[in-house]
């Protein structure tokens, strides 16, 4: 087991400035730990993601917060894997338009790319990778589905308005952040986390 003063009383930090997944995050952590982010540790500038797999930038983002600041963290890094297009975005999904990385720009992009395409067969995959003085895991979610031919929905962010997961009618954007958080890619990936977080901490 580790042992409970690692984790600082379960304060992890989680290695991110997108004050939406923070937002997605909490709502699923719950009440047993305490998550704090990038803003409240002290870190102010974005963490390089230079690498070309989600992993890779998944545990270099982790790395880094953990070898700075000393407190158990865990970063993500997502990707848009769109069956047509070789799995492009993938690993540039957020700047898949350029550097300045416009989810608008990003969404009117890849559905130009699409456009005439019948094949619309897509995936969302999150990587999260978990950092501490005693352990490095690494954690996976997929949601497969189908990319939409125009944005619909005014919840969410990046690509949720034009992504429709299997099994439903509506896209991401259309759903509450509950609904979403039931079947999303981060929300599979950190539950893995949060099971391996209760089992080894206590």
């Amino acid at each position: 087991m580790l042992q409970l003063e690692e984790c600082q009383f379960m304060k992890i930090c989680f290695a991110t400035h997108n004050l939406n997944k923070l937002q997605e995050v909490r709502k699923l952590l719950g009440k047993d730990f305490e998550l704090v982010s990038l803003e409240e540790m002290g870190q102010k500038t974005p963490l390089p993601e230079t690498k070309d797999t989600l992993e890779g930038n998944a545990f270099d983002k982790a790395a880094y917060v953990f070898s700075n600041y000393q407190i158990p963290c865990f970063a993500d890094d997502t990707g848009l894997e769109v069956e047509a297009l070789n799995k492009a975005p993938g690993v540039y999904s957020a700047r898949y338009a350029g550097p300045q990385k416009d989810a608008e720009d990003n969404k009117a992009l890849l559905l130009a790319h699409l456009a005439g395409i019948t094949n619309r067969r897509a995936q969302f995959r999150t990587i999260i990778a978990f950092m501490s003085s005693t352990t490095k895991q690494q954690f996976e979610g997929i949601v497969k589905g189908h990319i939409v031919e125009q944005p619909s929905g005014k919840q969410g962010f990046g690509y949720d308005a034009i992504f429709v997961p299997d099994g439903y009618t509506k896209t991401f954007a259309e759903m509450s952040l509950k609904e979403k958080n039931t079947i999303s890619h981060r929300a599979i990936a950190f539950k893995k986390l949060l099971d391996f977080l209760k089992t080894n901490f206590d």
